[in-house]
């Protein structure tokens, strides 16, 4: 079953059998022709990123954002946990107690997603400390060398 987000408000499910059976012919590169219910309709997708599973797709000169989820995806956010990077993180904060060896990044820095921003030595492992996203790095809140408990603020983000 998947779960799909239009525009961020209205939600749909379609089973794998119902997405396997859309009359559906490929035209062009992303440009589409789709007969449902003897109504032909013309589709294109015009941005795709398929590591979030975010698309705009233009459907009779209407542009739609579509969200698809997967089992999977829905299992995760049943858990709690946030999907892709519709999260906008502040701040990095500890995941456990620790000794900050190295510190990779200065204030004012602009950061890439999983840049490495810090070394958290904890239980005799070095920890890295990745970038959750893009963007500039407001303050460091602990300097090299220093002890931090769990859920400490280490970093935040303008």
């Amino acid at each position: 079953m998947y779960k799909i987000k239009v525009n961020a408000s209205n939600d749909f499910e379609i089973s794998k059998e119902q997405a396997e059976a859309l009359d559906a012919v490929e035209n062009s590169t992303n440009h589409f022709h789709i007969l449902q219910d003897n109504t032909s309709i013309k589709a294109s997708i015009i941005h795709s990123d398929f590591n979030k599973k975010l698309y705009s797709v233009k459907v009779n000169n209407n542009i739609y954002e579509v969200d698809i989820y997967n089992q999977l995806d829905q299992q995760i956010e049943a858990l709690g946990f946030e999907i892709g990077a519709s999260q906008q993180v502040s701040d990095i904060k500890a995941p456990m107690p620790g000794l900050i060896l190295e510190i990779n990044v200065t204030e004012g820095q602009e950061v890439k997603e999983n840049d490495t921003l810090l070394i958290l030595e904890a239980m005799k492992m070095e920890n890295a400390l990745t970038s959750p996203r893009d963007g500039v790095i407001k303050s460091i809140a602990v300097k090299q060398g220093e002890t931090v408990d769990k859920n400490a603020l280490l970093i935040e983000f303008e």
